[in-house]
């Protein structure tokens, strides 16, 4: 019979679970993660882990769900901060630093691997389509959070079009190391000009 946990226990045990896989990701990439390494670091039972995750995959989604909705809550953060000065330029810029921020992380690496292609495809298709949907939920109250800017017709638009260039950092040495931020800026600019078109008119 499984052992019954309190809460603070099935919390601290959830977050070295999550605390562990992150590392894992950076340091080995999923493929090469296996639950009996997780187990082994977080000092648990095999059959303790899937008390909580049915998978490695479903623990690694919501680690990847985790940074994501932190990057988010920062540019939330950010725009807060601006208060009135919210327009193109301002807004770019606060686009380019999420990026660098995620350059940080373990997701460049999991993204140009293959990592997160192969973890989609082995996510429940119901989880997946969960995600999209809170995304494209997410993505209207950051837009609506922009002067001038109109969300209709604009939010899955704006978030592929986000996606397509943070993909562009899986083909920085083809763009050019020495010219890839500037890049970047000027691709950013063009999208979030795109969304304050009818504010500058």
């Amino acid at each position: 019979m499984p052992k019954a946990f309190s809460d603070s226990e099935r919390e601290y045990i959830q977050k070295r679970l999550m605390e562990e896989a992150q590392i894992c990701l950076a340091q080995f990439g999923m493929r090469k993660t296996t639950v009996d390494e997780l187990v082994k670091r977080v000092h648990i039972p095999k059959g303790t882990f899937y008390l909580f995750y049915a998978s490695k995959e479903l623990l690694f989604f919501d680690v990847f769900c985790s940074l994501h909705n932190d990057l988010q809550t920062t540019l939330l953060l950010w725009i807060d901060e601006l208060k009135d000065n919210i327009n193109a330029d301002t807004f770019t810029d606060l686009i380019f630093r999420l990026y660098k921020q995620v350059d940080a992380t373990f997701l460049y690496a999991f993204i140009a691997n293959g990592d997160l292609d192969l973890l989609v495809r082995k996510l429940p298709p119901e989880v997946a389509a969960a995600h999209a949907k809170e995304d494209d939920f997410n993505m209207e109250h950051l837009l609506s959070l922009l002067p001038g800017v109109q969300t209709e017709g604009n939010i899955k638009i704006f978030s592929a079009v986000l996606r397509a260039i943070f993909c562009t950092m899986l083909h920085k040495r083809e763009i050019g190391e020495d010219v890839f931020d500037e890049a970047i800026h000027v691709m950013l600019r063009g999208a979030v000009l795109q969304l304050f078109e009818e504010e500058t008119l």
